[in-house]
This record gives C-alpha cells, structure tokens and sequence, in this order.
C-alpha cells in the first residue's frame, strides 16, 4: 500500500478513525506485555521503526551488517520475507526469486545471508546454523518472539512521525510513547525537521543520510522514472538531485510485484521519449533477469555523521 496523504496532518479523517488507532496499538502493547520472548546464544539487534513502511531500515541494516563485519564479525539478518511464499529458508539468489522470499531479503543477501521466517525465533535458530555470531533482525520491533539485545529505531527525518496517529488513523504501528520506552538507540535519516531528537532525552542518536551511489551514474539521456516503495517521491527528488531531467515518474505500491504487462508497458513508455528506465535495488531485484537490460538502477548508501560512535554502540 501507500501512505494516504492524510497520515501527514491531523485532519477529520484521522480523527475519526482515532479510535481505531488506539485499538490497533493496544492490541500491539497486548501482544508485547504477554509474550516470552525466545533468548538465543548469539546477540541480536533489531533494526526497527514506528512507523508503516519508508524509513530506511534495509539501507540501515546493510551498512550495520558491514560494520559488523569490518569489525571482525559475522553477522547474519533474519526477516519474515514479506511477500515471500516460502519460509525458514536460507536466501540464495541465485535460486530463490522475490516472488520465493521477498524483495528485501534478496537485498540483504548481498552484504550478508539471511534467514527467512515469520517466526524470528526460528529464524535465528536456523541463522545460527549457517555460522552467525551476530544477528541482525530486519524489521520486527513489535515482533515479541525474539528477545533483542539491542533494538534501534530509525526514523526518516524528513518524514518525521507523520501525524503521530496508530493504523489506521495515522502511521505509527504502536504509540511514539510506548515503543521509545524499549529502545536504546534513534536513528535519524536525514535532517531531523520535526525536531525527533528533542522527544528522547538521554537516549543515544546517531544520525546519517541516504546516499545515492552516482560513481557509476551517467544520465546522457532523458529519464522515466518508477518505483514500488514506501515513499516513492524521495527516490525521483534523489535521481533528480542526482542531475536526472525525469519526465514521467510512477509510483506503484510498497513491495508492488511487477506484471511483464506492466514492464513491458514502462519500456514502450521509455522508447517513445528516448529516454532510460530507472528504479531502485529494491525494485530491480522484481524484474525478470530477460527484462532487466532494459532498465538502471540507482543504488544508495548510508553515510553515518559519526560512524565510529555507532561502531561502538553496538560492539559493547
């Protein structure tokens, strides 16, 4: 799905549905108060958010992942591979597809493996089998199955909390209230405009950006542009910060599997203006591997403020 707009402001219609929300965030804190979470032999670090969709974890997770690993560790991810048909897999892309076990988990695999399962207890299990000295849970703040040794919250700070209202009023999964109480850290993505940090005195904030990857990227042609993900617009306001002349964006739904119809649509599209097809890893792990040539992606990177801080953060 996507974010209605009105997740952005308190309106009527968030208003209305308020009730809703609280529901929906009870039944959240329910869950969290009475299950046991599982302990493992190895730590884990959640990787997490507040809000549905958008906020950079998978970029988040991969630059932690390699962190890790300068480090002398080795790190493996679990994730419930959403969209995925199949579970308690190890991802191997050279097999397994996005329509096997998600679009995300093909992106973890490249830094990194990566355990498949809705049961993150059993997910870690299984990664632990494949010689994980540290986990790295993708996702799953409000999952109570696994325990966390360390969860961090990252949060997009352009974006912010949206208008601070749980499903479906607004976008938080859980209240700002109730799930700052069981980080340990923030992460903020961006420039923080709605000033997040000064809501979580004393709580350790490491700051980065999401990077486009330009050391490769030429654009000596006009660009169409599309993407299937949280918050499409960020991706084209990337490509064009990037030098792109975009003259038609698309935006199609978060974890959005891609018809041949559809791909095939966007080609003829590009061939009539000339131009090339851009999207993002995400999405390019979606199109079939005849398919591909025909279209560019644009990678990203995280770039930490202070990297050696956040290094040590999670070494402790």
């Amino acid at each position: 799905m996507q974010a209605p707009q009105f997740w952005n402001k308190q309106n009527y219609l968030s208003k209305l549905l308020f009730p809703l929300g609280c529901l929906y965030a009870g039944i959240t804190a329910l869950r969290i108060k009475i299950r046991r979470p599982v302990k493992v032999k190895v730590p884990v670090i959640c990787i997490g958010n507040l809000t549905a969709g958008g906020s950079g974890k998978t970029p988040t997770a991969i630059s932690i992942a390699a962190i890790l690993q300068q480090a002398g560790l080795n790190p493996g991810f679990i994730t419930r591979g959403y969209g995925g048909k199949l579970q308690n897999v190890i991802v191997n892309p050279t097999i397994h597809s996005a329509a096997d076990v998600g679009d995300e988990p093909l992106l973890l695999a490249k830094q990194a493996s990566v355990a498949v399962n809705h049961r993150r207890d059993q997910a870690a299990q299984l990664i632990i089998k494949e010689g994980a000295d540290i986990i790295i849970m993708d996702d799953g703040f409000q999952n109570p199955s696994l325990y966390k040794d360390k969860s961090l919250l990252v949060i997009d700070g352009a974006a912010g909390l949206g208008n601070c209202y749980p499903i479906p009023a607004g976008p938080l999964r859980e209240f700002f209230s109730a799930g700052i109480k069981r980080a340990d850290a923030l992460i903020i993505l961006g420039e923080d405009v709605h000033h997040i940090a000064d809501l979580t005195p004393g709580l350790p904030i490491f700051k980065g950006k999401v990077t486009p990857n330009t050391q490769n990227i030429k654009f000596p042609k006009k660009v169409l542009a599309f993407a299937g993900i949280g918050r499409p617009q960020k991706f084209f306001q990337s490509l064009q910060d990037c030098g792109a002349d975009i003259i038609k964006t698309y935006s199609f739904p978060d974890h959005h599997f891609y018809t041949e119809n559809e791909l095939k649509s966007l080609i003829q599209e590009a061939l009539k203006y000339d131009a090339d097809i851009y999207t993002t890893s995400k999405d390019m792990v979606k199109i079939p591997p005849h398919l591909q040539p025909h279209f560019h992606q644009l990678e990203i990177t995280v770039i930490w403020e202070n990297e050696n801080a956040l290094k040590e953060f999670l070494l402790k």
